[in-house]
C-alpha cells in the first residue's frame, strides 16, 4: 500500500524513486518488521499475561520444563503482524506470488491460533485433535498446490510443475498434477517440523531467522536474471516481490528473538510456528527451491525426522532410538543443559543454510 503511494509520487519527488528497488523495499520492510515488534512485545506479552493465556506443560516432557508453565504463549500472533504488516506496506500487493504466500501464511497461522486458543483460552485438553490439526493443514496445501498447478497452466512462462534437484542441473522432471500431491506433503512437513522444532527458549525462532536470511537471498537472485542465469536458476522474475516478504519475516524474527531467548518471556505457540513452517514452505514451492528446503530447513527437519524415527522404531520393536523426541529433548536428557543446545542447534542451522547455498553453483 505504502509502495504504491510513494512510487506514484516519483515524478513530483525524484527521491520517491528508490521505493522501485526490491533491496530498498527489503531494508524497509525488514527494519519496520523489528521495531514493529520490539515495540509492540511488552504489551503483546502483558496482554496475554492479563488473559491467562499460559504455556501448558506437558506431564511427558522434561521435568526441568515445569518451571516454564505459565508463560503467555500465543507470541506467534506478534511474528504474524511483525511478517505481514510491512508486507502490506512494502510489496507490491498486486503480485500473484506475495497473495498466494500472504494467504497460505495466515491460513497456517489460523490453524495454529485455533489450536492454542482451545488449549490455553478454552481449556481443553491439549488443543485440535491430531487429525483434525493434520486436515486443515492438508486443506492449505491442496489450496496452495492447486492454485499453482492452474496458474502453471495458465502461465508456463511465469510457474511450473517442475523440480530443481540440488547438484543434478539436467535431472528437472515435471510432475504435472502430481506437483499439487507433492506440495501437500511439503507444506504439511514443514509446517510441523517448525512446529515440533519449538521445544526451547528461541531455537525454533532462531532457525527461522537463519532459514529467512537463507530465503531472502535465493529469492532475490531467482528473480535476478544475471545472477539466476549463471547460477543455473530457473528465472523468476516475479518471484522478485518475495525478497520484501522474506525480508519481513528476518526482521520479525530478530525482533520476536529478543523477547523469546533464555529465559523466555513468551512463547510463539502453534500460531506462530505453523504460520512459519508455512511461510517457509510456500516461498519454497514459489521460489522453485522445494527439494532445497531440506537443506534450508535442515535442523527443522531433522527435528521432525527424529520424532519420526522414535515412532516407527518403538511400534515395530518396542524400543526408543532417543531417550526422548524431538531430538533437542534428546540432548537435554544426557545431560546438556538449555542454552547449550540451543546456541549449538542454531550453528547447525547455519551450517545446512550455508551448505545448501554452496549448490547453487555446484549443480
Amino acid at each position: 500500500m505504502l509502495y504504491s503511494l510513494l512510487y506514484a509520487l516519483r515524478d513530483q519527488a525524484s527521491v520517491l524513486n528508490v521505493t522501485r528497488y526490491i533491496t530498498f523495499r527489503t531494508a524497509v520492510a525488514t527494519l519496520t518488521a523489528l521495531f514493529l515488534v520490539l515495540l509492540l512485545g511488552p504489551w503483546m506479552i502483558e496482554r496475554l499475561r492479563r488473559l491467562q493465556i499460559g504455556q501448558h506443560i506437558r506431564d511427558t516432557g522434561p521435568e526441568g520444563h515445569h518451571v516454564k508453565a505459565g508463560t503467555p504463549t500465543m507470541g506467534g500472533v506478534l511474528i504474524l503482524i511483525g511478517i505481514l504488516v510491512p508486507t502490506l506496506l512494502w510489496a507490491d500487493l498486486t503480485n500473484t506470488n506475495v497473495l498466494i504466500v500472504v494467504c497460505s501464511t495466515v491460513a497456517f497461522g489460523a490453524i495454529g491460533f485455533a489450536d492454542d486458543y482451545i488449549s490455553t483460552v478454552k481449556k481443553q485438553s491439549l488443543g485440535l485433535r491430531p487429525r483434525q490439526k493434520l486436515a486443515a493443514q492438508f486443506a492449505v496445501g491442496l489450496a496452495v498446490g492447486l492454485t499453482v498447478y492452474w496458474l502453471a497452466q495458465v502461465a508456463p512462462d511465469q510457474y511450473s510443475t517442475r523440480l530443481v534437484f540440488p547438484f543434478f542441473k539436467n535431472f528437472v522432471p515435471d510432475l504435472g498434477w502430481l506437483y499439487v500431491v507433492f506440495a501437500v506433503l511439503l507444506l504439511t512437513l514443514s509446517s510441523n517440523a517448525v512446529n515440533l522444532t519449538d521445544g526451547l527458549d528461541g531455537l525454533a525462532i532462531g532457525a527461522t531467522l537463519v532459514a529467512a536470511v537463507a530465503f531472502t537471498g535465493l529469492a532475490y537472485v531467482s528473480s535476478h536474471f544475471v545472477v539466476s542465469e549463471y547460477l543455473d536458476l530457473i528465472h523468476r522474475p516475479e518471484a522478485g516481490e518475495l525478497t520484501v516478504f522474506c525480508g519481513a519475516m528476518v526482521g520479525a524474527s530478530m525482533g520476536f528473538l529478543w523477547w523469546n531467548c533464555y529465559p523466555a518471556q513468551v512463547f510463539m505457540g502453534d500460531v506462530g510456528s505453523l504460520s512459519l513452517g508455512g511461510a517457509l514452505g510456500t516461498v519454497a514451492i514459489l521460489i522453485k527451491q522445494e527439494l532445497l528446503l531440506f537443506l534450508v530447513g535442515g535442523l527443522f527437519m531433522l527435528e521432525a525426522f527424529s520424532v519420526i524415527l522414535q515412532v516407527g522404531s518403538f511400534r515395530l520393536t518396542g524400543k526408543r532410538i532417543f531417550r526422548m523426541s524431538p531430538l533437542h529433548h534428546h540432548f537435554e536428557l544426557i545431560g546438556w543443559k538449555e542454552p547449550q543446545i540451543i546456541i549449538r542447534f542454531w550453528i547447525v542451522a547455519v551450517m545446512f543454510a550455508l551448505f545448501s547455498l554452496t549448490t547453487l553453483k555446484l549443480r
